[in-house]
């Protein structure tokens, strides 16, 4: 695993044990050293880990005492929301089926109606509806009605949650050119009927969509982090008395 992932992994073993209630409110977590001792990853790797776990509020930093589990962190955990990369990988692993399904079943008809998904998405203001109408053309091209409903429910479960539909749409727009192209990759493989080609190109649809789901979340977390602290520098700095005019 690299180091850019590693210390997101560490992050949910620490939040996993919050929801299991290993960890409860007011607990001192382990010291740094301990921690990399324990997770057999560097101190830095661990500093990375808190710092996001500070960011989403789970534990709280006390200067010289530790860091703690925050007061709210149990009732964070346990709200039933679905993050991105759940949601990203759920759709992965049931499109990539649907995808195979459909290369069977998909008519001429339906191919045009997903060529014509490309061509708007070249417009920005239609990025995310063709974004959408691809996915269920395909869906509807396996005639099972199971199917179709669980592209929906996997769409509306995205719209609900805006973690979800924010991250998802930026990646769609800010990447649309590769969005397009592994849609015209998926594309070609449905027009050969190849169950094994139309689910790998799925596959790394959305393999890259979880990177980049990676990349820009690691991003937000250090840009809060580098925010708050340049607050609490602002604060506590000198300067803001030794620069008066006497």
């Amino acid at each position: 695993m690299s180091s850019k992932r590693l210390f997101w992994d560490i992050y949910e073993k620490i939040a996993s044990a919050i929801q299991s209630k290993e960890l409860v409110a007011g607990q001192r977590l382990p010291s740094e050293r301990e921690l990399a001792e324990t997770f057999n990853v560097s101190r830095p790797t661990i500093r990375e880990a808190i710092i996001a776990l500070e960011v989403k509020e789970l534990v709280e930093v006390k200067t010289g005492s530790g860091v703690y589990i925050s007061n709210k962190a149990n009732t964070l955990c346990h709200t039933k929301q679905v993050n991105p990369f759940e949601l990203t990988q759920t759709r992965a692993l049931i499109e990539g089926e649907i995808a195979a399904c459909a290369a069977s079943s998909i008519n001429k008809t339906e191919l045009d109606q997903l060529a014509q998904t490309l061509v708007d998405m070249q417009t920005n203001s239609k990025v995310r509806q063709a974004d959408r109408e691809f996915h269920q053309i395909i869906a509807s091209a396996t005639h099972n009605n199971a199917m179709i409903q669980a592209v929906e429910s996997l769409w509306k479960l995205r719209s609900e949650q805006t973690n979800n539909t924010n991250e998802s749409d930026d990646i769609c727009i800010n990447e649309k050119q590769k969005t397009i192209e592994e849609h015209k990759n998926i594309l070609t493989a449905l027009k050969l009927g190849d169950a094994n080609k139309s689910r790998q190109a799925m596959h790394l649809h959305f393999n890259r969509m979880i990177n980049q789901l990676f990349d820009e979340s690691e991003s937000k977390a250090f840009e809060e982090i580098r925010l708050k602290h340049s607050a609490k520098r602002g604060k506590y700095s000198i300067d803001q008395f030794t620069n008066r005019s006497v």
